[in-house]
């Protein structure tokens, strides 16, 4: 919901109770009038003005220029007509015009459409119609005159900000949209195409299991391209072990709870691709013949992934250099991936010792 809907709101509620205002105060004196009649005519005019305007008066959208117009026809033909209707005694001693503070609401109405200077234009106009037909310069107009030009200006100043502070919100919105998509799309790269086209420059041989690894990527890329989800991104529920157990070989050994690792089908798909990304760091960076072991905790209050390695590790500052580098395995395909899950990922990694990584996703995530 915008931010000057709730002034509107109140704007319609202002009118509202300022003409119930004037009803009854004109009731209470309309016998001291010169006449008294023309008084009530314009105030059952107003009345049905008000009532049926009230709808217009909810957004700046509805609110439109030419209802405006009319509203400030309205306030300065009631203001003129109190200086034919009442008399001079009641006018010299400062006696309200017909439409009193109902006036105020089309100060109000064009400080909301069009910020400080309409308000200031209409509430120019109104002084000088009270000036002018109802009472002159006196102390009691210039105050009220003063009064509702600070009031006006002060609203439609405010909503000027509030517009401005909610298009830079919602351009800031837009830009991170946007660098979370531009983010995730190139994780998804970084994590399928890239990986298995490392995969193919080192390995030799084996042709059956880059085909099948060239037909899953082609999958993904098609569903990339698409805009569709993958069958385990729409499932209801996935068992994390099978999706883990896939990379378990000679080097990578793959430990998990007998019994079924449950978790929503988005969460154990982004989880066990985290998972494959720090096992494909593990391949590229810790040797031929380093090995690794993959532990799944399943815990009542979260579910843990442990990847550790035997490789030679790395010393301090190496991954803040790589993200720096434009290497963003670890930044996004790891860190980022939790981060959305609502998740962490920390790296543990002493030089000569290999490298742990531990990716928690908390159950009340879900």
């Amino acid at each position: 919901m915008s931010v000057e809907l709730p002034l509107w709101r109140a704007m319609g509620y202002f009118r509202v109770l300022a003409l119930s205002y004037a009803v009854l105060r004109y009731l209470a004196s309309f016998h001291e009038f010169r006449h008294p009649v023309s008084g009530w005519i314009f105030l059952g005019a107003l009345t049905l003005w008000t009532l049926a305007s009230t709808r217009a008066f909810a957004g700046p959208d509805r609110c439109t220029w030419p209802v405006l117009g009319t509203d400030l026809a309205f306030a300065l033909t009631g203001i003129g007509l109190s200086g034919f209707a009442d008399t001079a005694a009641r006018i010299h001693a400062g006696a309200p015009t017909l439409p009193t503070i109902w006036a105020a609401g089309t100060v109000l109405g064009f400080a909301g459409k069009g910020g400080w200077r309409a308000a200031a234009f209409a509430g120019g106009l109104i002084g000088a119609a009270n000036i002018l037909g109802h009472g002159g310069i006196s102390a009691d107009n210039v105050h009220n005159i003063v009064l509702l030009l600070v009031a006006g200006c002060a609203i439609g100043y405010v909503i000027e900000l509030a517009r401005a502070s909610e298009a830079v919100l919602t351009r800031a919105l837009q830009v991170e949209a946007a660098t979370r998509e531009r983010e995730r799309l190139s994780r998804d790269i970084h994590d399928g195409v890239l990986q298995v086209l490392a995969l193919v420059h080192r390995q030799q041989g084996d042709a059956a299991e880059l085909g099948r690894l060239a037909g899953e990527q082609e999958r993904a890329l098609r569903a990339l391209m698409t805009g569709a989800r993958l069958p385990e991104q729409d499932a209801a529920e996935a068992d994390l072990r099978a999706l883990l157990a896939r990379h378990a070989d000679e080097r990578i050994t793959v430990s998990a709870p007998a019994t079924p690792v449950l978790l929503p089908g988005p969460v154990a798909a982004e989880l066990a691709a985290a998972a494959a990304a720090a096992l494909d760091n593990v391949r590229r960076h810790a040797g031929e013949g380093a090995r690794a072991w993959v532990l799944v905790e399943d815990e009542p209050e979260a579910v843990t992934v442990s990847v550790r390695d035997d490789g030679p590790g790395f010393p301090a500052g190496r991954l803040a250099q790589a993200q720096a580098d434009g290497r963003l395995g670890v930044a996004q395909s790891i860190r980022g991936r939790m981060l959305d899950l609502g998740g962490t990922a920390e790296l543990y990694s002493v030089p000569g010792e290999g490298v742990e990584v531990e990716l928690r996703w908390p159950r009340r995530g879900a």
